[in-house]
């Protein structure tokens, strides 16, 4: 039997799909272990699982030799196994104090006691590093950095045997870093095991003992850091390129439809240079967080694009950035949002109302009434051409399967006869025959003359179905790479550009 203060033996859980197949990781006391991945490796599944907060299918787990099958996240806690997500999960009206120890107030004659939260919240800001930070104030007036950092501190405020840090420096300064590296060091010394989860792989080179990497959602290798450079743990994620029968697609690429110049949105993008082009499908990879949906978003008018930066149509000279996403469609863009749901759909209408949503007024007649027979016609015409899978026009969204949602949303900028579409995660969620019903459209518009840029998580799908992708590493282009020059070693290698400090490796 192991020896290991965690040990996670042939772990496996499905969704929609399988997104964890036999995963075996363990963490020993006192030591500090890389988790890496692409994005949908299941890295983050496997931290919900071993804290807590999903069930796993199938394997099993031990905790100093005893089975350990957590209920819930108090029950993982219980165990000594505490988690800090990469989004803190503050209240922001409430107190730094009050954040810090909400699940266990002090009390005294039944009444919560103040002076003695703030004497206590003091101490645990202190061996933070948030020396002379007031426990009094509220958490909504801090910044990010700072937030980060009392998340930190609120794990850390009971006893911890096993501690996960999902992408904890994402929103830290070098000084908050290297604070933080101190107390991993501090807890290591202690015996506390730590999974640590990040793309840096300058950071975890500089502070774990061993890494474990996982590809698909299987473990592809364990080993020690100092036995592998940037380099070899790059290619050990990338794996090999199999792009099939759909990267033989002839290229259809033919003048600029949009030219983004010098972008730069937020505190994310920073000058983004690029060209889209009509009858060409244009993918968008990098890591989560390295501002590929944010791109969209900016190009859509839906995130503000900073001074100096601009957007030119085809042939026209002039600069333009949109106020809004209403701009952006009247000159002939259109978005098919990752959050389908949320952003792109009225689940409880029918498909004719989701799909006319955008041309309302092409089916008017006098007095504001809406022509039903044209827009009946219109939107049929549309659902035979995408071939929705549905019981008819007026049966409501809510009730259709996530593919076919997908072709209403692609239905409506249709028939706003948007030239330019762009596609954040199109196949998420979609089951394996409707996502080559989708490609199968993707690959259709283009040849209309179509301009099609796609965002995916998913390197394999990029490769299969762009003609060029455009990389983008922590909010900046690192590199676009033509059909004949990818590989997928190289895409996560420029993936992984701004986060790898080569001379650690």
């Amino acid at each position: 039997m192991s020896s290991a203060l965690l040990s996670v033996s042939d772990l496996h859980k499905s969704y929609a799909v399988p997104v964890l197949r036999g995963v075996n990781f363990e963490v020993d006391a006192g030591q500090v272990h890389a988790l890496v991945g692409a994005n949908g490796a299941g890295k983050t599944t496997l931290c919900r699982i071993i804290c807590g907060l999903t069930a796993r299918d199938g394997g099993s787990m031990r905790v100093e030799g005893n089975p350990y099958q957590p209920a819930s996240v108090v029950d993982a806690e219980e165990h000594g196994i505490r988690i800090v997500m990469q989004e803190p999960h503050l209240i922001d009206n409430l107190s730094i104090g009050e954040n810090l120890y909400f699940s266990a107030l002090p009390t005294r004659r039944g009444l919560i006691d103040f002076e003695r939260l703030f004497d206590d919240s003091r101490e645990a800001l202190d061996a933070i590093g948030l020396v002379g930070l007031d426990p009094r104030r509220k958490v909504g007036a801090l910044g990010i950095g700072q937030r980060q950092l009392i998340e930190i501190a609120r794990v850390l405020i009971r006893p911890c045997k096993i501690l996960i840090l999902d992408e904890p420096t994402a929103a830290l300064t070098d000084p908050q870093i290297d604070l933080l590296f101190e107390k991993i060091a501090e807890l290591k010394s202690q015996g506390t095991g730590i999974i640590y989860v990040s793309h840096r792989i300058s950071e975890f080179k500089r502070i774990a003992d061993i890494i474990t990497v996982l590809k698909n959602g299987k473990t592809v290798g364990t080993s020690r850091v100092s036995d592998l450079s940037s380099d070899e743990i790059v290619r050990l994620m990338a794996g090999k390129l199999d792009q099939g029968k759909h990267g033989q697609r002839e290229t259809t690429a033919g003048e600029v439809a949009v030219k983004v110049r010098n972008l730069s949105s937020g505190n994310l993008l920073q000058g983004i240079n690029l060209d889209i082009r009509y009858g060409e499908i244009l993918g968008i990879a990098g890591l989560i967080g390295a501002g590929r949906t944010e791109l969209l978003r900016a190009i859509f008018g839906a995130d503000k694009i900073d001074a100096g930066g601009y957007l030119r149509l085809g042939n026209d000279e002039d600069n333009l950035v949109f106020d809004s996403p209403e701009q952006a469609i009247r000159h002939g863009i259109g978005l098919i949002p990752e959050d389908r749901a949320r952003q792109g759909l009225l689940l409880s209408q029918s498909i004719t109302r989701n799909v006319t949503l955008s041309s309302m007024q092409d089916f008017r007649l006098s007095m504001g009434r809406i022509d039903d027979k044209r827009e009946r016609d219109a939107v049929e015409s549309y659902r035979q051409q995408l071939d929705m899978n549905c019981t008819g026009i007026s049966q409501s969204v809510a009730e259709l399967s996530g593919g076919n949602q997908q072709k209403v949303i692609i239905s409506r900028w249709l028939m706003k006869d948007c030239k330019v579409l762009l596609f954040d995660e199109p196949t998420r969620g979609i089951d394996i025959q409707t996502r080559e019903a989708i490609y199968e459209l993707l690959y259709d518009l283009a040849t209309r003359g179509k301009a099609i840029v796609v965002v995916s998580s998913e390197i394999h799908e990029l490769t299969t179905i762009c003609d060029r992708i455009a990389v983008l590493s922590n909010g900046r282009l690192a590199e676009v790479f033509e059909r004949s020059e990818w590989s997928a070693e190289k895409i996560m290698a420029a993936s992984f550009s701004a986060y790898t400090d080569h001379a650690a490796a």
